[in-house]
């Protein structure tokens, strides 16, 4: 069992079982029907994933383009739960194919208002992909196109997921069970 920070950190999806399944998702994504793909990683968590999912994209021969936004419900000035655009992709969505990714698919509320925002902006089709999907903590309707892993229901760091800041570096997906 790693131990970082201090920390004891079981691994429940290891660096080589993720770099496996990006490779089966793009090739997944490249039998699929989107075109003109604008990919759209969802910050903060998804950076390393969507990282590696375009590199196993272009692998899978595809060269999708690429676009931050950063969906927060903590905005100055918003009622409580209300969904804002931190951070706005710059790239029209109109008559395009968009791939949402992020790190995990949990109550879907992030999600469902990302994917609505890029259908009303005019976007052809909407896929989402998540590394990890948490279905059992789902609040609204919404279920991921292409999925890595199914989690528990665990609170989960590594692979761009953190914990106060922490653990993003990781290469593996972990949860943390105590101190070392």
């Amino acid at each position: 069992m790693p131990i970082v920070r201090n920390k004891k950190i079981e691994v429940l999806y290891s660096a080589a079982e993720i770099a496996e399944r990006n490779t089966e998702l793009a090739e997944q994504i490249a039998l699929g029907d989107l075109s003109n793909i604008l990919v759209v990683s969802v910050l903060k968590g998804s950076f390393v994933f969507a990282a590696d999912l375009m590199r196993a994209m272009y692998e899978a021969g595809l060269s999708p383009e690429l676009e931050f936004i950063s969906i927060s419900s903590y905005g100055a000035g918003t009622e409580a739960g209300e969904l804002v655009v931190l951070r706005d992709i710059e790239s029209s969505v109109e008559g395009r194919d968009v791939l949402l990714i992020d790190d995990i698919l949990e109550s879907g509320k992030t999600m469902k208002f990302t994917r609505d925002l890029m259908m009303e902006r005019g976007a052809n089709k909407v896929a989402v992909v998540a590394l990890l999907d948490k279905s059992m903590r789902r609040q609204t309707k919404i279920s991921a196109d292409y999925v890595g892993f199914e989690c528990p229901d665990k609170f989960v760091v590594g692979y761009g997921m953190d914990a106060g800041h922490a653990f993003r570096e990781l290469p593996f997906v972990g949860v943390v069970t105590g101190d070392a």
